[in-house]
């Protein structure tokens, strides 16, 4: 019964004991890969630059994009539908038109701008005040400006929207100029696919580079390689030191292309704010924020483990350890 009664804790004492010695085991292979790494600084740095260099290159580029669809989100001028009514429309009516668009799925903002108060800004802008002077009723008829809502204006729902407006009985003409956001959007499309295209580029190049690492190591410590097997190392045991220095190679590109993105930024920011200062803008650049730069830090360790496990693979197998 005694037996029994132990057989659970026996149990659960053999599995912690495992548990420990598969974490001890991985501790000591990453700080043996560390102690590699250290022991030749000059080295690793260099390898952890060219690391760092590319992964910050697609990461300027996604920062560059991120910053320039903000900056083309604050500009309403030509994305705006300038909506002209005609003349017998009262004030009273104007704005029941104003209040009822609001309501209208495509818009994202709408502005009256009153006959009189447009007569008095072209009278004090224009120069032909004395002109005006002499007429005797306002040509101007009320305008509504009208913002589409966010992502319409690159969609052929702008058109939609248009056509919708220009129908209105009280609506004399409407008029919508696109075009320049249009190409706009498409240079920003190009550059979106560019930036794609690096990344994948870079990518496979940092695979290259880690696992270029990885093979001089293992072509370094083959003699240490083969004892060990000798000794009855598992394949397991040997490949692990490999894998973590492939991971914390990653690891540690992935924070130096950090740190380039926060100098380049550090060095672009005070221009950029005197400016947007001259254009009256508080714009400012963003940053990698929390989640994106552990996405970074993930990306980099992936690279660098998918990399040393590939030449840990190809190497060992082509000197006849496994």
């Amino acid at each position: 019964m005694g037996t029994t009664r132990n057989r659970p804790s026996s149990h659960r004492f053999r599995a912690g004991a495992l548990l420990r010695g598969w974490l001890s085991q991985h501790l000591h292979a990453c700080l043996f890969s560390i102690g590699q790494i250290l022991k030749n600084p000059l080295g690793s740095l260099l390898t952890i630059g060219v690391i760092g260099v590319s992964l910050s290159l697609p990461a300027a580029f996604y920062l560059a994009l991120g910053n320039i669809t903000r900056l083309t989100n604050h500009w309403g001028g030509g994305l705006e539908i300038n909506l002209f009514l005609k003349q017998e429309v009262e004030l009273d009516a104007a704005r029941r038109i104003a209040g009822n668009l609001t309501a209208t799925a495509g818009v994202g903002a709408v502005e009256l701008i009153d006959r009189e108060a447009a007569l008095r800004e072209y009278r004090e802008n224009s120069g032909f005040a004395d002109a005006l002077a002499g007429l005797e009723d306002n040509p101007l008829p009320h305008v509504i400006l009208v913002t589409p809502a966010d992502g319409l204006v690159a969609s052929d729902r702008s058109q939609e929207l248009l056509a919708a407006l220009q129908d209105l009985p009280e609506v004399d003409s409407a008029q919508f100029d696109r075009q320049w956001a249009l190409r706009l959007f498409s240079i920003i499309d190009i550059f979106r696919r560019g930036g794609y295209i690096l990344a994948t580029l870079l990518a496979f190049a940092v695979l290259l580079i880690i696992g270029n690492t990885i093979r001089l190591a293992i072509y370094n410590r083959r003699d240490e390689i083969e004892i060990n097997q000798l000794f009855g190392a598992t394949d397991a045991f040997i490949q692990r030191p490999f894998l973590y220095s492939g991971l914390l190679h990653g690891l540690a590109g992935s924070l130096m292309a950090w740190l380039l993105l926060g100098l380049a930024a550090l060095l672009l920011e005070n221009p950029l704010v005197r400016l947007s200062s001259l254009y009256n803008s508080d714009f400012r650049l963003i940053h990698l924020q929390p989640m994106e730069t552990l996405l970074l830090m993930a990306i980099g360790g992936v690279l660098g483990l998918a990399g040393s496990w590939v030449a840990v693979k190809r190497n060992i197998r082509s000197i006849g350890l496994s």
